[in-house]
This record gives structure tokens, C-alpha cells and sequence, in this order.
């Protein structure tokens, strides 16, 4: 029998698709963006910063309906101000490419804690992007733990094009669908509630359509 030695681009293009949660039902989700006074959302230090900048470094186009973080003044997250227990939060992505650029670093944000020392990220980046780490509670404990190594698939597209991810939580479970399928779970949080949020570090990011769908 002849072997067939099917390229990786190809093989990448035949990957199994999904649709998301959004385009599958498109009922029920609300429309988080923020508008241009950050009313419901909240800026606040994250990791490596203690304090914020006295400038914000995010701002909306009204007329493209986009978030801009410029990723100039800190390492810091934008807090969406309600509490969530079960959810699917729907968000859209891309860098803006700087020359020579590399190393292009972003999150979404889960079950946060009110003041984000506990934690859990969907990475988003320029090289194998798409899992989810975190710092949450292990029997109890607040520990790093880091899903990169079980990620199924890696789907994020080059810096400069449109990704969108899916982070959902329900119950113990938090998983991430990145462009037609779950690449990244983590099975059994103790975190049960928590605040969404993105990332600023370091790197001008777009966000769109920012939806949330409450679960039972």
C-alpha cells in the first residue's frame, strides 16, 4: 500500500469544526462592550503591577465597535463588574503587528477573584496560543497551574487576523473554543464564581463583540 504524507498546512485545514456557542444560538446573549465612559467595567493592577497608570491605555472606537488596549502603561486587566457563576463569554481578537514584533502577549480572563489574585487566563499570543493557566485554589491552596502542555490543538490564527474565543464556565468545568473547536479544560475547578476580564501586557490588542450568555 502507498503512504500519502499529507502536508501540515493541509492537514491544519482539515481540522474538525464547530460552531460557536454564538452562532449556534444566537438567543439570550448580552452585549458587554463598553461604552465610552467604562461604565460596568473596571481597570485594575494584575501580577507584576501593584499600581495602575494614571492615564487609561484602553479605549473604544464607537463607529467600529471595537475595544482598543494601546498596551503602553502596565501590566493590568479590565474587570467586566459582575459576578458570574456559570457563563459563556464570546470574544474576538487581534494584535496589531509592530515591526519585528514577537512575543505578542494578551489574556482573556475567568473567575477572577474580585481583586485578581486568584486567576484563570485564556492565553492569547503569536505562538501556540489557546490554553488556559491560572492561580487557583487546590485543595484549598492558591497554586499556578498551567494546561499548555494538554492543549489539544493549536488554532490561533498569525498576529494581524481575527481570532475568536470561547471561555465557558460550568460548574467545576472552565473550557476554551478557539476557532471551531475546544482546544483547552480545565475539569475541576473549586473556583465556582468569579469576574471575566482581558489582559493589558505590553502589546496594542482589538477586541469585538464582546457577548455573554448567563447559564443555569
Amino acid at each position: 500500500m502507498k503512504r500519502l504524507f499529507i502536508p501540515l498546512l493541509f492537514a491544519a485545514a482539515c481540522w474538525a469544526q464547530t460552531p460557536s456557542a454564538l452562532e449556534s444560538d444566537p438567543k439570550g446573549w448580552t452585549d458587554i462592550l463598553p461604552d465610552a465612559t467604562f461604565r460596568n467595567w473596571t481597570r485594575q493592577p494584575f501580577l507584576t503591577s501593584k499600581t495602575l497608570h494614571p492615564e487609561s491605555q484602553w479605549k473604544v472606537d464607537t463607529a467600529r465597535r471595537v475595544l482598543i488596549c494601546e498596551g503602553d502603561k502596565g501590566h493590568e486587566c479590565l474587570r467586566y463588574d459582575k459576578e458570574l457563576a456559570n457563563f459563556i463569554f464570546h470574544v474576538e481578537w487581534r494584535f496589531i503587528p509592530i515591526p519585528d514584533g514577537k512575543g505578542y502577549n494578551s489574556g482573556v480572563l475567568a473567575r477572577n477573584s474580585a481583586d485578581a489574585t486568584i486567576w484563570h487566563q485564556a492565553q492569547c499570543g503569536d505562538v501556540g496560543a489557546g490554553w488556559l493557566f491560572g492561580n487557583t485554589p487546590r485543595n484549598g491552596v492558591p497554586q499556578r497551574v498551567n494546561f499548555r502542555a494538554q492543549m489539544k490543538e493549536n488554532r490561533v490564527k498569525p498576529v494581524g487576523e481575527w481570532n475568536v474565543y470561547e471561555v465557558r464556565g460550568e460548574g467545576p468545568r472552565l473550557s476554551l473554543w478557539v476557532n471551531g473547536g475546544i482546544t483547552s479544560e480545565i475539569p475541576d475547578l473549586e473556583v465556582l464564581k468569579g469576574y471575566i476580564g482581558l489582559e493589558a501586557e505590553g502589546y496594542r490588542i482589538e477586541f469585538r463583540n464582546l457577548m455573554l450568555k448567563e447559564l443555569p
